[in-house]
């Protein structure tokens, strides 16, 4: 029996996820949460074997969540089911830890299917992602800039980009205002911008917040 957690910050897409799992002979679910850290609760607590993980919620970017759950915990596997297409995340987050990246829109047999391949060890990677994967190795196609991002410098722009100050940052990511103002910098400088306006547009056009 597979024993898994679900992060979402809607209630309903919790619900549903929650009875197509049960449905699953071989799946449980035996924990939720609405947000980044009920998930790191949730992980804490031991009692799963897969983690099913939103990425926009109301405390903190899942990029931020991922961060914090690999760092304390990287053996758990974390399954993204995000509403944003692969193009915009997945191959970064994967880089980060993720075992897995689907979007909601995809066939539910899939998250099931999915959630078993992650349960093993492995990564699942869906045909466009492997493709898009594909192109970065051989050099085709041309990567979006913030691809170029380190992880901090990826967080640091969807905090900026979502309206948060330095000091606010700061605070929450446990970092000096000098080093957060420092990877701003680095920030518009890798994104080829100037102000915290033109990184909010960036990441709107980019489909990277809502």
């Amino acid at each position: 029996m597979i024993r898994v957690g679900i992060v979402d910050d809607h209630a309903i897409v919790r619900s549903g996820l929650k009875q197509f799992i049960s449905d699953q002979v071989d799946l449980r679910v035996t924990g939720e949460a609405a947000d980044g850290a009920g998930a790191l609760q949730l992980a804490r607590g031991g009692e799963l074997d897969v983690l099913v993980m939103d990425l926009a919620m109301p405390d903190q970017s899942g990029v931020d969540a991922l961060s914090a759950i690999k760092a304390r915990f990287p053996d758990l596997p974390v399954l993204i089911l995000s509403g944003y297409p692969e193009t915009h995340y997945a191959t970064t987050l994967l880089r980060q830890g993720a075992s897995g990246y689907l979007n909601k829109e995809c066939d539910p047999e899939e998250i099931a299917k999915a959630i078993r391949t992650v349960a093993l060890g492995r990564r699942y990677i869906t045909p466009a992602v492997a493709e898009l994967l594909a192109d970065q190795m051989t050099g085709a196609g041309e990567r979006p800039l913030h691809e170029g991002l380190s992880e901090r410098e990826l967080q640091v722009f969807l905090r900026l980009a979502q309206g948060q100050t330095v000091g606010q940052m700061a605070e929450a990511m446990n970092l000096s205002v000098k080093t957060v103002s420092t990877y701003r910098t680095r920030v518009l400088d890798k994104l080829k911008l100037h102000t915290n306006s033109d990184l909010t547009y960036y990441a709107l056009k980019n489909g990277l917040i809502q």
